[in-house]
């Protein structure tokens, strides 16, 4: 079997609820660093200097204990080669429904696809991922919080994946953790478990899906490793300038952080209200079961110009859509409509 990115179709208006985007867009700060930029500086190579320490202050670790990557992609696709290109036989343990692109690299590079689904109702499934970890395990993929669920990996179940895996790689999605989730990075079990990595991306919370920035984290061994197998000028200059402008602009993260939150309020009261199953969730989106009806639903709100995303093809998510929870006046242009629709 082979895997590759599901592409969703782009709109050419309307709210974009459908890919877990900022709908706020990003920072002025990177607007106007972006401006600033001089023809010299878009004919050279870029300088990565400034970016990664202003990424090494964020994320609060040493310049030593982080990459950046063209988006997460990239770091995901780096850790699949590390992991694999020399394994024979070798397998990686997705833990689904999960992102595309773990199954995609783990292909890409020759490895094998061993995926683990939620519980019922998307409880993690530690003693499922514990069964299947042999001595041809080499890369376990976890999302922390989950996507399309919301819901976060207790941390104990980490670590006993950790010890149970000690030959491999575990690396561990934190794409929404700014929204309510508890980041592994800083805790004990990064210096416990070298091999245990942990990713990050740029897109959501700071807007900047466009300009393709990500990073992940780990001891420096692992992050050495990482680098030879990552292109040396892989983030164009926009990137470059854009990072420091974001994480320096923390009034506006802050706003956009509250912004989610009263968003997935609305977005459980107006469920509950409609009698619709939904879960609570870490992330910037909540998924929602319209039993029977998700197509219908999803096709009129598009009709509507409001996108959503219908997730029933993935494991244990039969009739649901995905609502992305970001700028609060969206959400309530959501909510109107479905209590039309409802």
């Amino acid at each position: 079997m082979s895997y590759e990115y599901e592409r969703v179709a782009t709109p050419a208006g309307g709210l974009r609820l459908h890919l877990n985007e900022n709908t706020a867009g990003c920072s002025p700060a990177v607007v106007e660093a972006l401006r600033a930029l001089t023809a010299v500086q878009l004919a050279e190579y870029p300088d990565y200097d400034e970016a990664i320490a202003a990424t090494a202050r964020r994320l609060q670790v040493g310049r030593d204990s982080v990459l950046l990557t063209n988006g997460l992609d990239e770091g995901i696709l780096v850790a699949a080669m590390v992991a694999l290109r020399d394994a024979v036989n070798g397998e990686a343990i997705v833990v689904v429904p999960a992102f595309d692109m773990y199954a995609a690299c783990t292909d890409a590079v020759g490895g094998r696809v061993v995926p683990v689904s939620l519980e019922p109702d998307f409880g993690f499934p530690l003693e499922r991922v514990l069964a299947a970890i042999t001595d041809r395990t080499r890369i376990i993929w976890l999302t922390n919080p989950n996507n399309p669920t919301g819901q976060s990996i207790p941390r104990d179940a980490i670590a006993g994946i950790a010890q149970a895996a000690a030959g491999a790689l575990i690396f561990i999605d934190e794409a929404y953790v700014d929204f309510g989730g508890v980041s592994l990075i800083g805790d004990p079990l990064m210096q416990q478990f070298p091999r245990l990595i942990v990713g990050r991306t740029f897109a959501k919370a700071y807007g900047l899906a466009g300009i393709r920035a990500g990073a992940v984290v780990s001891q420096p061994e692992t992050i050495a490793a990482l680098r030879r197998v990552t292109p040396p000028y892989s983030l164009n200059v926009c990137a470059a300038v854009a990072l420091p402008a974001a994480f320096g602009d923390t009034a506006f993260y802050d706003w956009y952080l509250n912004q989610v939150l009263e968003s997935k309020q609305l977005l459980y009261t107006a469920l509950a209200q409609t009698g619709i199953e939904y879960w609570k969730s870490d992330a910037n989106f909540v998924l929602a079961r319209f039993a029977g009806r998700s197509a219908d639903v999803q096709s009129r709100l598009s009709a509507s110009g409001i996108h959503v995303r219908d997730r029933s093809g993935d494991a244990g998510c039969r009739d649901c859509l995905r609502i992305t929870a970001g700028v609060v006046e969206h959400t309530r242009k959501f909510v109107t409509a479905l209590e039309w629709l409802v």
